[in-house]
């Protein structure tokens, strides 16, 4: 059993930053991968972004270039800057795990608030 822990959310003016961050513990035997999601009220929940251990990234076209993940080390963080009213969401760290067995699965966390006011 692998556990996210997350913390950095919170209230922010549009423009401003914020910085999350998402710690792994329990029986890690190997992450493939971690990332982050987001769920606005009414929408379906969406890739953010991802980093392998490799360190390949991937990023929601909408956040391009105003988010930055990195990582993971049992550790992944989010530095968001220039936030947008639209950015406003739950956000879930997730971290896709194999464990000793081979059984592969992903772990979410139980998500942050982040809200954007204009």
């Amino acid at each position: 059993q692998v556990q996210l822990v997350e913390s950095g959310g919170g209230l922010v003016q549009a423009g401003g930053s914020l910085r999350l961050s998402c710690a792994a513990s329990g029986s890690i035997f190997s992450i493939n991968a971690m990332g982050w999601y987001r769920q606005a009220p009414g929408k379906q929940r969406e890739l953010v972004a991802k980093i392998t251990t490799g360190g390949s990234t991937n990023y929601a076209d909408s956040v391009k270039g105003r988010f930055t993940i990195s990582g993971p080390k049992n550790t992944v963080f989010l530095q968001m800057d220039s936030l947008k009213p639209e950015d406003t969401a739950v956000y879930y760290c997730n971290v896709d795990h194999t464990a000793r067995s081979g059984y592969r699965r992903t772990y979410w966390g139980q998500g942050t608030q982040v809200t954007v006011s204009s």
